[in-house]
């Protein structure tokens, strides 16, 4: 008859063709309910995989939308790095690489700085670089762009990013997830990133430019925080390890769960297990360096998990 918890030996039910942790053969079916029945062991108490740890570079905001790049001149100093906007040599130029004011009074009809122009057709402007000390003269169909109207880095950054076309990961789970498995309560749950990709766990890169500025960006995924269903959330700093039979009820070393209560009275009698990806993303563009944290890219799964079933000999 049933009774209180033996130390050793408890009795699982769960469906039939459902396995624990991978496909297994049913050995024993109770002929009143047409269950599969399941001798284990009780196991250990599991470890805490995927404890919090250090939560990783801040986000370093916006960057500097106007700045200098000797490179442009085919020279390596002063280095590139971020310059005032304006000054009173006019707005700064990302295109040009200097400081742009119209020349007034525009030059007489003839003049070499019209390269051949007449007057009324662009316009002659004056291109001052403060890292050199050079003023050159410039005929323009139009006026240059004005850096500081234009993007920051941090925007330009994010232009590579929406390129990178980044995703949570996709859920893999034991026992497996929205099928008819089901989990045991006080039996480890292993939770990783199915078919790992660049998109889902990176690292990726993206260049962008956009307003004279270049920026390129790498992705890489720094955690994935699972909300379990019952109220617990593990916070996992690897994509998890992948279950596989072999393992028998070992807990995973990196990311996994214990459920102390079944999912009975749920929706649907399942916990909603939910997947969140947090990202790190490292930029470099126009003399400067960044940081960019992305949260919130989230994935879904339901799975069951039942109380066990005791029998006292």
């Amino acid at each position: 008859m049933l009774g209180r918890v033996t130390v050793l030996t408890v009795l699982f039910t769960i469906l039939c063709a459902a396995p624990v942790h991978a496909d297994t053969e049913c050995g024993q079916v109770d002929a009143s309910t047409g269950a599969c029945l399941v001798w284990v062991d009780v196991p250990g108490t599991p470890g805490t995989p995927g404890e919090p740890g250090e939560e990783g570079p801040k986000d370093t905001g916006s960057g500097h939308a106007c700045y200098w790049d000797p490179a442009k001149q085919g020279i390596s100093q002063p280095p590139a790095g971020p310059v005032p906007c304006d000054s009173e040599s006019g707005y700064w130029s990302n295109t040009m690489n200097c400081y742009i004011r119209l020349m007034d009074p525009q030059p007489e009809a003839g003049d070499a700085a019209w390269q051949g122009h007449e007057p009324g057709d662009g316009a002659v402007y004056l291109c001052y670089q403060p890292q050199t000390g050079i003023i050159v003269p410039l005929w323009l169909a139009n006026p240059p762009d004005q850096a500081g109207q234009g993007p920051t880095p941090r925007v330009v950054a994010e232009q590579a990013i929406a390129s990178m076309d980044l995703k949570a990961v996709r859920i893999g789970i034991a026992p497996k997830a929205d099928e008819d498995s089901i989990g045991i309560v006080g039996m480890p749950v292993w939770m990783w990133a199915k078919e790992p990709d660049a998109e889902t766990v990176g690292p990726v890169t993206a260049t962008a430019s956009a307003g004279g500025i270049t920026v390129t960006a790498t992705a890489s995924l720094l955690k994935v925080t699972w909300s379990m269903g019952d109220g617990t959330e593990v916070v996992c700093s690897t994509p998890g390890t992948r279950y596989r039979p072999e393992f028998g009820m070992q807990a995973s070393p990196d990311c996994g769960h214990t459920y102390q209560q079944s999912s009975a009275g749920q929706e649907g009698d399942k916990f909603t297990v939910t997947a969140t990806s947090s990202w790190v993303v490292t930029w470099s563009g126009a003399g400067q360096t960044g940081t960019i944290r992305l949260n919130g890219l989230t994935r879904m799964a339901r799975i069951a998990v039942g109380e066990a079933q005791v029998l006292v000999q």
